[in-house]
């Protein structure tokens, strides 16, 4: 990654925030999150939403966010993803991040906050379904879903190259619900994706694979059900 030169303002935001933190923390949600088998080096257990009232206090900070994410704890690598500037974000840092990840919860947030703002993200998300980790994995089959719900100017065709991997990663029993949240995501896009989506699904059910069976048969039904192409209708 570039190095950046620290400066003193700076240090005082990340000082400010650690103290926040610390402020804010709740032993029964970090307990809870053991128990399901949420781990980090460090987690406080502060809320999501407490996170996100705080980082609105801020305004987007590319160097406040390395700083952040460099501590390594829950809380300031979450509220790195949601105080990054966009801009500011390479394609570098994107895959150190990622390939770090520890746990399903900061895949979702980092994809959810940043990187589904940033210009690599087409590019990112095909390239991480390619990944050997499986939460590098699954942080891209997730950024797919993100980017269909949330990029209101892509085009169709740029999600046309997902396709091929996700009927490869429909195989994979933990990819079943980000897949399947991904497909419908898409499917929502428009009637040619909706009629493309439905595609997807009968070629799930043609594989060896039980799991891609069963997640084609699901969203092959939803897909094709009436509340769902209602929007479609002129």
């Amino acid at each position: 990654m570039d190095f950046i030169l620290d400066n003193q303002e700076t240090e005082k935001k990340f000082q400010q925030l650690i103290k926040v933190i610390r402020l804010r923390q709740s032993g029964e949600v970090s307990d809870a999150m053991n128990e399901r088998g949420i781990s980090y080096k460090m987690n406080w257990g502060v809320s999501l939403l407490d996170l996100r009232e705080i980082a609105q206090s801020y305004d987007a900070d590319h160097l406040l966010a390395l700083k952040l994410w460099n501590k390594q704890w829950r809380e300031t690598m979450i509220l790195a993803t949601l105080i990054d500037d966009p801009e500011a974000v390479t394609e570098e840092q994107m895959d150190f991040w990622t390939k770090s990840f520890e746990n399903i919860e900061i895949a979702e947030q980092a994809s959810t906050n940043l990187w589904v703002k940033s210009k690599f993200a087409f590019v990112k998300a095909l390239e991480w379904c390619r990944g050997k980790k499986h939460l590098v994995r699954f942080t891209g089959v997730h950024l797919i879903g993100r980017l269909a719900i949330a990029d209101k100017n892509a085009i169709d065709e740029m999600f046309e190259p997902f396709f091929e991997e996700l009927t490869t990663l429909a195989k994979d029993k933990k990819l079943y619900t980000p897949i399947y949240r991904s497909v419908i995501g898409m499917g929502n896009r428009s009637k040619f994706l909706n009629e493309q989506c439905i595609e997807l699904a009968k070629a799930f059910q043609l594989s060896e694979s039980e799991n891609a069976v069963k997640l084609g048969e699901s969203l092959f039904e939803e897909l094709n059900s009436e509340y769902f192409q209602e929007q479609f209708k002129e």
